[in-house]
């Protein structure tokens, strides 16, 4: 297997300082030597994810995820260990020789890297033809009459999809592609599925394309929109799903509304690309949008990493109040705050900033109310509240949505609220919506069993058994240097209790390597050569308490594993001698090791004391 040297690891985490990694990816808080924010592995309200500079590490005390700068990116761009240490390489302009060629991991990074390259290479591509081709001119004029300019198009690499599809695939063989890769990346499929040799389709014609990127500036895939009212197609098509997209999990104009969610405080959900492309041109940096789907459960984890508080922008019309509906329900259920646009009916953000002008728009969006109170206000617009099924309708519809409110607090308030404007006792509404909940959980506990009987689940990996004792002495000597020489000092004695005390192996490879204790930066590429259950053994009992005395604390640790040891040595001699069966012969050195034992512990404080 190909292995990055841990010298070099070692530099590349030297390099590397984990609070400005992390900080790229989320605000963060400073919490006393430290930072703080929500943990990007599961769901919270109060941040309980934890960022060192001191000792280069992170560990949320909530769901237990722990590592340094290498295991965040494993873990949140679900990248290989290699890969991880390149990604930061390359950060830190740093080159990377590996020790030997590994044949699979190279085909898959080649793989991944083949498929962005010809996403790269289509989306400049597909621009070049919207800006230069005669055959584009429609799509030119179509750009034009939604108000974007070149500039425009430039600067989010907008494109067009020619009708005949044989250049383009031709274009892309001449580069060095093969119809494998045109396949993987989603670009086509094949005629006849059947029959490789077939030939292929193109996954779009005559559309405008927008690159769709991940959070490290490559493109992943593409969504394209139809130009002429009479296209059946639907209205935007999107890349299928590859290694690198999923449509789910992504989206539009994340990567350049980052930063200005954090300096405005909130995130701008549109619906559409043109739409998110329209409100950044005037000004609205802050908007992003899915990808012509249905709001997710991923894309609220999503937002959730850079903003407690979401304004939703949809279309003012009927299907933009259901979808709205849906983007609150997801939401919610992830702690987010929401408010919704009053959008008037028949415009979207775009037709509103055409008529009415960007310092509307912006008083718009300010006037924005809690989501219930502008949905109760749309949906009494549309309903007869004279009609019992359609007043019943309503209040099963708004009580589905409380439901899922994650914030007790918060939805107790929304009952409050909503059983005051609908003239109902709030005791009334409070059990709609309990047995709104009851019945979503049912329905969510079966799927979920569906679920599982369908998908294989996939082994955890077991932390390596670890003494607590044992494990603070690994701390000690991951932390200083004196510790380390002290333990070595007593490692003829500790022998026999290391052993036979769990996690013992552990302790003696520390001691063995000696990882250096003044580079942060040594010792997490040391953690990076254990294997993954004894990395988290430590980080599950890791502790960034300073060691003020690391020699008292050695020597605390050290008696006190010695006599947990040998207390439990005496313990079983004693149930030996207990055994009626025993010869009599074997009964006297049994009584003469218990005389040993006692006066080894009793003398076990000032013999080990330096």
């Amino acid at each position: 297997m190909g292995r990055i040297p841990e010298e070099t690891v070692t530099e590349v985490l030297a390099a590397t300082d984990i609070v400005d990694l992390i900080g790229s990816y989320f605000p963060l808080k400073r919490s006393g030597s430290g930072f703080k924010c929500n943990c990007p592995f599961h769901n919270e309200k109060t941040p309980s994810f934890n960022i060192s500079p001191v000792y280069q590490n992170y560990k949320c005390f909530g769901c237990g995820e722990s590592g340094n700068a290498i295991g965040f990116l494993m873990n949140h761009e679900n990248l290989p260990f290699i890969d991880a240490v390149k990604k930061l390489a390359q950060r830190a302009n740093i080159q990377i020789i590996e020790d030997a060629y590994d044949p699979e991991s190279d085909k898959r990074r080649r793989k991944i890297s083949r498929l962005k390259e010809i996403n790269n290479f289509s989306a400049r591509y597909f621009h070049k033809q919207l800006m230069e081709s005669p055959d584009a001119q429609h799509a030119r004029d179509y750009m034009r009459s939604r108000g974007f300019s070149k500039d425009t198009a430039t600067k989010w690499l907008i494109g067009w999809a020619p009708k005949n599809s044989r250049e383009f695939f031709h274009t892309l063989k001449s580069e060095g592609f093969n119809g494998r890769e045109i396949l993987n990346a989603g670009l086509g499929g094949l005629r006849d599925k059947d029959n490789p040799r077939s030939g292929l389709w193109s996954k779009w014609y005559d559309q405008l394309t927008f690159p769709i990127y991940n959070d490290v500036g490559d493109v992943v895939g593409f969504s394209a929109r139809i130009l002429r009212e009479d296209d059946k197609r639907g209205k935007y098509i999107n890349t299928s799903d590859t290694v690198l997209f999923n449509k789910s999990s992504l989206l539009f104009g994340l990567g350049k509304a980052r930063k200005a969610m954090g300096k405005k405080k909130f995130a701008l959900i549109c619906e559409g690309q043109l739409d998110t492309i329209v409100m950044h041109e005037a000004g609205f940096e802050n908007t992003v949008a899915g990808l012509g789907t249905a709001f997710t459960e991923q894309h609220a984890r999503i937002l959730k990493r850079y903003t407690d508080h979401v304004t939703i922008c949809y279309d003012g019309d009927s299907a933009g109040r259901i979808a709205a509906g849906k983007a609150f329900d997801h939401l919610t259920a992830n702690g987010l705050t929401i408010k919704l646009v009053d959008m008037p009916d028949g415009h979207d953000p775009d037709s509103y900033l055409q008529e009415f002008g960007t310092e509307k728009l912006q008083e718009l969006i300010e006037q924005a109310r809690d989501f219930f109170d502008v949905k109760l206000d749309q949906e009494i617009a549309h309903t007869n509240l004279n009609s019992a099924s359609e007043r019943a309708k309503l209040l099963q519809d708004l009580a589905s949505s409380v439901a899922k409110m994650a914030d007790p607090l918060l939805q107790d308030a929304t009952i409050q609220i909503m059983a005051t404007r609908l003239r109902l006792g709030a005791d009334e509404f409070r059990q709609i919506v309990s047995n709104a909940k009851a019945v979503a959980e049912k329905q969510a506990f079966f799927e979920n069993r569906r679920a599982s009987a369908q998908e294989p689940v996939e082994a955890k990996t077991e932390s390596t058994p670890i003494d607590s004792t044992i494990a603070y002495l690994c701390h000690l000597c991951l932390k200083s240097k004196v510790a380390t020489e002290s333990l070595c000092e007593q490692l003829e004695s500790l022998y026999e209790p290391l052993q036979e005390t769990a996690g013992g192996a552990l302790l003696q490879l520390i001691l063995a390597r000696k990882p250096d204790t003044d580079s942060p930066a040594a010792v997490q590429a040391f953690l990076t050569t254990l294997p993954e259950a004894d990395q988290l053994a430590l980080s599950r009992t890791f502790t960034d308490a300073p060691t003020a005395d690391p020699i008292k604390e050695v020597t605390e640790s050290v008696t006190l594993l010695l006599a947990t040891h040998f207390q439990k040595k005496e313990a079983t001699i004693r149930a030996q001698l207990a055994d009626p069966s025993l010869p009599s012969d074997q009964m006297f050195p049994l009584v003469e090791e218990i005389k040993q034992l006692q006066e080894f512990l009793k003398n076990l404080d000032s013999r080990f004391i330096r």
